[in-house]
């Protein structure tokens, strides 16, 4: 079989896609077990707003379904919430 010039171009953006979109999924399971490993009030802070921004921006960028989203973004704000009470 014929390998046509837009098939091999096609695997070749699909590879350079694929490992960008795998560095922002690691990217934000980063920032996320970041502010669920933190003890400490005022730094998770910090660490909660990045990690919601990432999540949001996954969302907006169509990496990461809505309701995905919005069950992360809950699991890190009960953690946050936890630790100023």
């Amino acid at each position: 079989m014929d390998r046509h010039p837009q098939q091999i171009k096609r695997e070749r953006q699909d590879k350079k896609r694929h490992e960008f979109n795998v560095a922002k999924i690691s990217h934000m399971k980063t920032a996320i077990k970041r502010v669920l490993e933190s003890n400490n009030a005022s730094e998770a802070e910090g660490l909660y707003k990045n990690a919601v921004k990432t999540i949001d921006k996954m969302v907006s960028k169509g990496h990461l379904k809505k309701n995905t989203a919005a069950r992360r973004k809950s699991q890190i704000t009960r953690h946050f919430n936890s630790l100023s009470n």
